[in-house]
């Protein structure tokens, strides 16, 4: 099996999980957006994903990384929808809002601020604010009452559209755990972010994806399972 096909069985391999956690729940595949995270993958596969028409929204979390890679003429010709899903800083922040569609991990209404300063008077960021859900000192993020402080105080802003939290689990968490913690903040999700807005629930990744859809992420994060080398690391 050569490289595109493997990719090619990859990306099916999601679609199926998705679709599979969609009809378990009795969810609307169409509610789902597949969030590919290209911040290690080789550019050729990006490519490739991108030529195929198969991917529209893609996570990075490097901002210089993000400005040469989809500022180059390769790249920039695709009109994908571009997250920010690393810390930002705020000093890159005039950058980002440059480049950025959404910026999915906001912590502190200092950065949003800066954002909003940096941004053309004719462009609006979407921006989710991120609820910490591990115990890891680095991981960055707020506990889940002071995310919705947050989030409650960032609609005072005008271009900087809060519309949704993001969250990532504990590595190898049990399922149990797993649905606790993702159960706990689409609860919250659902009180601070009604139905028929524009709002977004960014949960699970590649390890904890088909959790996170089944217990109502609408945009998970997707790497190493459209980018592995071969299904048996899936």
């Amino acid at each position: 099996m050569n490289r595109e096909e493997t990719l090619l069985q990859n990306f099916q391999a999601v679609q199926n999980a998705l679709s599979a956690a969609c009809k378990k729940t009795g969810r609307n595949p169409q509610d789902i957006t597949l969030l590919a995270v290209t911040k290690y993958a080789q550019d050729q596969d990006v490519l490739f994903f991108l030529q195929k028409g198969l991917i529209r929204h893609i996570g990075e979390s490097r901002v210089q990384q993000a400005w040469t890679r989809w500022k180059s003429e390769n790249f920039v010709k695709y009109p994908v929808v571009k997250h920010f899903i690393g810390h930002l800083q705020k000093n890159k922040a005039a950058k980002a809002a440059q480049l950025f569609d959404f910026i999915d991990s906001l912590d502190d209404f200092d950065t949003a601020l800066a954002l909003e300063q940096h941004l053309s008077a004719s462009k609006t960021i979407r921006a989710l604010v991120q609820v910490k859900l591990t115990e890891k000192e680095t991981q960055s993020g707020l506990p889940l009452e002071e995310a919705r402080a947050l989030a409650k105080r960032l609609k005072a802003l005008s271009r900087v559209k809060v519309c949704g939290y993001m969250g990532i689990a504990p590595q190898g968490a049990p399922e149990a755990e797993l649905r606790t913690l993702f159960g706990g903040v689409k609860r919250a999700f659902d009180q601070d972010f009604p139905p028929n807005t524009e709002r977004y629930l960014s949960l699970g990744m590649s390890e904890d994806f088909i959790t996170a859809v089944e217990e109502g992420s609408s945009l998970p994060r997707i790497g190493s399972r459209l980018f592995a080398a071969n299904l048996e690391v899936l």
